[in-house]
């Protein structure tokens, strides 16, 4: 299963928003004072921003205040959400001793089917635990929240510290399976920007932006991750009372892309092809940022991992049709994925196209047929073979000898990232041309922009 955090990198990077829809049936704000009302209400508001939504948020208690009518609403409401694959994060401050914890996550996560909930941490950590036992569903714990009462106790200082600082550094040590967000209002930037800097990596989810008076930009600028994304920023009743609630999120989210882009501008040569293959390697976590140590002995601020793919079958789907143009250009009658990690890749580009699909065992069998190339093959036929990443191009050879033995013509590797550390050339000498959807050098550009890389790293990597 795709981890929470993993959930929303995905959805922001789709539809190139941090806004969340908050659903709140207001009495107020309904034509009548019903639960069936209040289901209209939050319908009409789904369908005019469903693709614009980053998640929906709806307010449980203003559907518990219709009984069991509403609690059936607020169902349907749900499963509106899901239906159309955005996220959804209760609004319901959930908090209690273990056994009472457990079970308010199984009434949200198993009977009502949210993604995540709202979560009080009050009690402490032992009061969160239970709401982060999958890591497919998320908690956004309450930190520095925009009413005028939380400096009551959000303010008070622990250690010298306020204590929601205290809170946020609790949700990092608790974030072991990435699902922990926290909660952080927009009429204080100053806390957003604070809490970023002692949790970089979790996701925030920030109410108050509009009737509570929080700046949106303010909000996104001191909130924003390293990477561009990281937090989501809730809007309910400005969305509600305007005429065109699509019109109304479609001003909102032009801010934040401005803002998004002021930060994070997307170099002006990448390609289309190179940011797709950059985003499928980041939101897969198939590249990880940090220092390494590669097979080589060499240190690497980075570390490429195509394996992680297999858990995460969009993104797989999205890798398999990056290679798709360039097996289009050549000719063969057969795919060949060459084990392990490009071995799944080369299964969905054959269920993408039709392509019939081998490949070499890496192990010989020692019994049966003892077949070395596994799947329908005839001598003199043509395979284009498939793999994730090249580097020296040493490591493709035995692979090659495989189905040369067995009387297949081999000419073209096709794989998605090419490190350029001399494959092409080493594979050029055994009559095999190398096809790449991204070389690294294409790709680092575009990391270094969103942040993740420095300047320096580039140039480690490069000359590495």
């Amino acid at each position: 299963m795709t981890k929470f955090s993993s959930l929303l990198d995905q959805r922001a990077h789709k539809v190139q928003s941090l806004l969340c829809v908050g659903l709140d049936p207001h009495p107020d704000l309904l034509a009548q004072p019903t639960a069936a009302a209040a289901l209209d209400f939050c319908l009409r508001i789904i369908r005019e921003t469903s693709d614009l939504a980053l998640a929906f948020k709806p307010n449980s208690a203003f559907f518990e205040a219709f009984g069991p009518e509403g609690t059936r609403a607020l169902q349907e409401v749900i499963g509106a959400c899901r239906k159309l694959s955005v996220p959804v994060i209760l609004d319901a401050k959930r908090g209690d001793i273990g056994d009472t914890s457990k079970a308010y996550a199984r009434a949200a996560f198993e009977t009502l089917g949210v993604d995540a909930l709202t979560v009080n941490p009050y009690m402490g950590g032992d009061s969160i635990a239970p709401f982060l036992e999958k890591e497919e569903r998320g908690a956004f714990v309450l930190c520095r929240t925009s009413n005028p009462g939380a400096a009551d106790l959000q303010l008070l200082r622990v250690d010298g510290v306020p204590q929601y600082e205290k809170v946020a550094a609790l949700a990092r040590e608790l974030n072991t399976r990435g699902n922990v967000g926290l909660v952080v209002g927009a009429t204080d930037p100053a806390a957003i920007a604070r809490v970023r800097t002692l949790a970089p990596d979790l996701w925030l989810l920030v109410p108050g932006v509009g009737a509570q008076g929080g700046d949106l930009r303010a909000a996104v600028d001191a909130g924003m991750r390293a990477d561009g994304l990281g937090l989501t920023v809730n809007v309910s009743r400005s969305l509600a009372r305007a005429a065109s609630p699509r019109a109304e999120a479609e001003k909102i989210i032009a801010v934040m892309r401005e803002a998004m882009q002021a930060t994070h501008p997307k170099p002006s040569s990448a390609s289309p092809a190179q940011l797709e293959v950059a985003e499928i390697l980041s939101a897969s976590g198939c590249v990880k940022f940090g220092n390494f140590t590669l097979k080589s002995g060499k240190q690497s601020p980075i570390y490429l991992d195509l394996r992680q793919l297999v858990s995460n079958p969009e993104m797989l789907a999205r890798a398999a049709a990056a290679y798709v143009p360039l097996l289009h250009m050549l000719t063969f009658d057969r795919i060949a994925g060459l084990p392990y990690a490009a071995l799944p890749i080369a299964t969905a580009i054959s269920l993408q196209t039709g392509w019939p699909m081998i490949y070499p065992r890496k192990e010989a069998k020692d019994y049966g047929t003892k077949a070395q190339i596994e799947g329908a093959h005839a001598p003199g036929e043509r395979v284009a073979m498939i793999d994730d990443v090249v580097t020296t191009g040493g490591a493709k050879l035995e692979a090659l000898e495989k189905l040369h033995s067995a009387g297949l013509v081999v000419e073209d590797l096709v794989v998605l990232v090419d490190r350029e550390s001399g494959g092409a050339e080493s594979l050029r000498e055994m009559g095999v041309a190398l096809h790449a959807a991204a070389r690294l050098r294409d790709l680092l550009p575009i990391w270094q922009s969103q942040g993740k890389l420095t300047a320096e790293q580039v140039g480690q990597v490069m000359s590495s």
